[in-house]
């Protein structure tokens, strides 16, 4: 299992809180908001199609929509292996920050 990129932990992650909600228009406004900037289409398409080549998401489409024009939503899911990798994901930040607080990262103990 590769590891993951920080895009792509955050995609998986979004894809996990959004659940049936997880499609582009979406995705794109979750991950803009948590990252605090514009996260354009191409790379939000780009990243997701990286994912599911990795087979970490599953693709299926919706229902017929109107407002759509008559097309399918594209919805994503976190299958096993996606899982799994951010499990492996958060494990290894989780032992990197180990004994790291808060605190140590302040202004005040910045080496100069």
């Amino acid at each position: 299992m590769k590891e993951l990129t920080k895009i792509e932990e955050i995609l998986l992650l979004a894809i996990w809180k959004l659940k049936d909600e997880a499609y582009g228009v979406k995705i794109r406004q979750y991950v803009s908001k948590v990252i605090n900037k514009d996260f354009t289409y191409g790379n939000l398409y780009s990243a997701l199609n990286q994912l599911e080549r990795k087979e970490y998401v599953a693709k299926r489409f919706g229902e017929l929509t109107p407002v759509r024009g008559g097309r399918k939503k594209v919805l994503y899911s976190v299958n096993e292996f996606g899982i799994e990798a951010l499990k492996i994901s958060f494990k290894m930040k989780e032992a990197m920050w180990e004994g790291i607080s808060e605190f140590a990262l302040s202004e005040s103990s910045i080496i100069k």
